[in-house]
Order: C-alpha cells, then structure tokens, then sequence
C-alpha cells in the first residue's frame, strides 16, 4: 500500500501496515494509553454502519426544514465544511437542540456488526489504558460496542456531549480529552480512520494511526506528516503491532 504522504521504503510494510519511513515499533515503546476513534474506525467501515447514520442525519434534515433530498444534502455538506460537523452547523446556525439531532440520527440497526472477540482480545493485550474518542454520543457508543462484546475494554468514552458538541479536530477539544482523563499526549497514541483528526493529536505529541478506509471523508487532511501509520483495519493493525510484542518477548526484550 501507499503511504501518505509519501511511500514507505519495502522494509516499512508490515504486511498489511505501513509505517512512516524512518519510525519502527520501538516508537510505541512508552506508550500507556490508546485511544480509539469509534465510526469506522473500532468497527470495520464494510459493515456500512454509518451510512445509516448519514442517511438519518439528511431525514432529519428533510423533515425540520421541508427539504427535498438533493436540498438537504447541500446543506448538510455545506455546515459540515463550514463548521466541523452538520450538528455544529445546525446548532450555530437554528439553534437546534442537540440532544434531539443525536437521538434521531443513532437511531440504526446494530445488528448488521457480528460479535468481535478476537478483536476484544487484541485490545486486552494493549499495555495501559483505553478509551474511546468519539465524535457521536455516548449511547451510541455503548450500543455498538455491546453489540460487538468489546463494551467492557474501555475505561471511559468521551463523546460529543463531553466535547460541548464542538467537534473534531478543534484542538481545545484534544485538550479537554487529555484534561478530563489526565492522558499524557507523549505517552498516547489515537487511531482514526479521519485523517484531519490526527494531526491536532499529533501537534500535541500522540502517535498516530490512520484507518484508511478509502473513503472521501477518511483521505480529507491526509497530507502533511501528522500521520505514523496507516492501516486499512484495526484489527490488521493490531495484529502486526501484537506479533511485534509477541517478538520482543521471545527475543527477551518486552516491555
């Protein structure tokens, strides 16, 4: 695979993983808290999950203003790139009330994300902390991660209640995530599969790891060298990074 921004000379891919050139597994070393974007990014973005969320939100959108589809698009993509997010731009703009937008639009069928155990394992093996890093609502967080048995990894969810619905990548909003759980950003790393939402993580010292889902909105800001590394899945992520532990063991020299 290629490597944004640049390509990864051969010995950087790790199967599935590239790294950026010059960084190897070492880099993770002193890592004691991992954080997990959820849409796209814990769950696999080929279950489609979030297209329901999307099509709730232009409903939602058709309904409170008496739009026709192709008018609610526009203005759901014109807020989203005016202000960070739809909601955003609903609340500055009409005063909406958030609480009643967030129940309307994770309204979907869970159902369609089979149970993850292996993938539940893989995160029990990270050495320290998790928390999940949310753009959506707590409740829509616990549905999703109950619903793949993965809910009880975590130490806390950060949504975007907590945020005070300013959203990623605000970078008060990384501050306020560090602040309220007294995560040290040099000792953290944060996987997201939105590009633009790593490079406030990495301003502030954070690996990062891209989900490179190949989606518009997951290449939006993947330029620059905000980015440590990329991967297609999580899951394929962990793997690699687990064979490394696994390795180092072996070798004696485990963290």
């Amino acid at each position: 695979m290629t490597h944004t921004p640049s390509t990864p000379p051969e010995d950087s891919l790790l199967g599935p993983v590239a790294l950026k050139p010059g960084l190897d597994w070492s880099a993770l070393d002193h890592v004691d808290t991992w954080i997990f974007d959820l849409d796209n990014t814990l769950y696999a973005a080929g279950s489609r999950l979030f297209d329901q969320v999307h099509r709730r939100m232009t409903a939602f959108i058709m309904e409170s203003f008496s739009l026709d589809r192709e008018a609610a698009l526009t203005l759901q993509r014109d807020y989203f790139r005016a202000h960070g997010s739809t909601l955003r731009g609903l609340m500055l703009r009409h005063g909406l009330d958030p609480h009643d937008y967030l129940n309307y639009v994770h309204d979907i069928d869970v159902s369609v994300l089979p149970p993850a155990p292996e993938l539940g394992a893989a995160i029990d093996r990270l050495p320290g902390r998790k928390l999940v890093f949310t753009a959506g609502s707590t409740a829509h967080a616990d549905r999703i991660l109950t619903r793949m048995g993965i809910v009880d990894r975590f130490e806390a969810i950060f949504d975007i209640v907590a945020a005070d619905f300013v959203p990623k990548p605000a970078p008060e909003v990384y501050d306020l995530f560090c602040s309220r759980y007294g995560v040290d950003a040099a000792t953290a790393v944060l996987f997201e599969d939105s590009a633009r939402n790593l490079a406030p993580a990495a301003a502030l010292g954070m690996r990062t790891v891209w989900i490179n889902t190949g989606e518009p909105f997951s290449l939006l800001g993947s330029k620059g060298d905000h980015i440590d590394w990329v991967s297609p899945d999580l899951s394929l992520w962990l793997e690699a990074y687990l064979a490394h532990l696994d390795t180092a063991e072996q070798d004696g020299s485990a963290r």
